[in-house]
């Protein structure tokens, strides 16, 4: 009779312990892209307008900004990985591009937050990719080849006042004598978010660094024909690591 007590008890426990199980929940996450000039917000509104100046006390105006986002990783605290291919091209003159869903759902739960920016050299092949060709994001052959990682143009007011034009493009660096090529995409770490009910990361683009950490930029200087140029391309990878930050985190 013992037995018998001892055998239903444990069927009890196990069916209650199966009651209050929780089904594993699958949901979706979004990235929110946003911009801003040392805290100060940039949206499409402040295009052409002379609102902007640089670590070097040059004023400037941003008349477009599109930039490449790809390998978007979620990170599990025991190091597993989920990896996302694709990309994103973010316009801030398209509102429908600033928000990106990943395209596959995930386990409710805490991750770390990483993404290229721009290409990695394996997957910055020439014509690979038919909607980037038609957005006109394609690097000539004789500048290297592959993608665009950012177009950022405007105008600078140079040391007298007069207005001239900026084309701050980001690709992998290419010297056109040597023809050597150079990786210069990089990876941003946003570290810890946790994602749930459908989450929206918001993810910051602060566009005053690009001129400012660790190269205080020079617009007088360098301010047309970058993509050739090896050590701006460089430099502009090397001011990138710190412009991306993470934002507030919401819920559908």
């Amino acid at each position: 009779m013992k037995q018998y007590l001892i055998f239903f008890l444990s069927l009890y426990f196990i069916s209650c312990s199966s009651d209050n199980d929780e089904p594993v929940k699958q949901i979706s996450v979004k990235i929110n892209f946003t911009h801003d000039w040392d805290g100060t917000s940039v949206s499409k509104d402040d295009f052409n307008k002379f609102e902007f100046e640089n670590q070097k006390g040059t004023k400037l105006s941003i008349e477009k900004l599109r930039y490449l986002i790809s390998t978007i990783n979620l990170i599990k605290s025991n190091n597993d990985t989920i990896k996302f291919e694709g990309y994103a091209l973010v316009d801030l003159s398209n509102v429908s591009t600033l928000t990106y869903e990943l395209p596959e759902s995930v386990v409710e739960g805490i991750y770390n937050l990483s993404f290229t920016f721009g290409f990695h050299k394996n997957d910055n092949i020439s014509g690979e990719y038919p909607n980037l060709n038609a957005a006109s994001w394609s690097v000539p052959e004789l500048q290297g080849g592959g993608y665009h990682f950012m177009q950022l143009d405007g105008k600078y007011k140079d040391i007298l006042g007069v207005e001239k034009p900026y084309n701050f493009h980001v690709i992998q660096a290419y010297d056109m004598e040597t023809q050597e090529t150079k990786d210069t995409s990089f990876t941003t770490n946003l570290g810890s978010v946790f994602v749930k009910n459908n989450a929206i990361i918001e993810v910051k683009m602060n566009i005053a660094e690009w001129f400012k950490n660790p190269h205080q930029w020079d617009l007088n200087e360098r301010n047309t024909s970058l993509m050739g140029n090896f050590n701006a391309q460089e430099d502009m990878s090397a001011n990138g690591k710190d412009i991306f930050r993470l934002g507030e985190i919401f819920q559908e």
